[in-house]
């Protein structure tokens, strides 16, 4: 899956057919599910006082999440381009790429990761960070060999040199 985001949904969201598929397949659970979650909370309603009634509490919460989770979905999916992330085809580092990157000129220091979003750390084992991240920031544009600096959320500065870099192929 490609997909570039921040915290909102963005107007450059990729995304393979199949992520859109699996994300479009989570939103139907999610609306077929609402009938089910109302006759929750209708029953817990029945229970009696609501301002010491735990059970309606937790299912009105379970609702205002399934809610925001659809609202997400559907927006996601409605503003997602499907297909290929126009930086596979750049020759830099993009979203939707496998990047292996080095540590401080350490040979044996070299960490491998998928470019991406949390939407895609499911259908994945590797570690997956977001363009948005300070290291994501530093090394979107970059090619093979070339060596930038970021800023750690602890302040310190870090120099990496982009090994490698591919095509995510799920």
């Amino acid at each position: 899956m490609y997909l570039q985001r921040g915290s909102s949904v963005s107007s450059e969201t990729w995304l393979s057919q199949e992520a859109y598929d699996r994300l479009q397949a989570e939103l139907d659970e999610f609306i077929a599910n609402r009938p089910v979650i109302a006759a929750e909370i209708n029953a817990r309603r029945e229970e009696g006082d609501l301002k010491e009634n735990g059970g309606y509490h937790a299912a009105r919460e379970e609702q205002g999440k399934a809610e925001a989770r659809i609202r997400y979905l559907q927006e996601l999916l409605r503003t997602a381009q499907v297909g290929e992330a126009p930086a596979a085809n750049t020759g830099k580092v993009g979203p939707g790429v496998v990047v292996t990157i080095q540590f401080d000129d350490d040979e044996d220091d070299t960490e491998t990761f998928l470019l991406g979003s949390r939407e895609i750390a499911a259908s994945t084992d590797l570690t997956v960070y977001s363009p948005e991240s300070a290291l994501g920031k530093a090394i979107v544009g970059a090619k093979a060999g070339d060596t930038v600096t970021y800023t750690a959320p602890s302040g310190a500065e870090i120099k990496v040199t982009v090994v490698k870099f591919e095509l995510f192929s799920g």
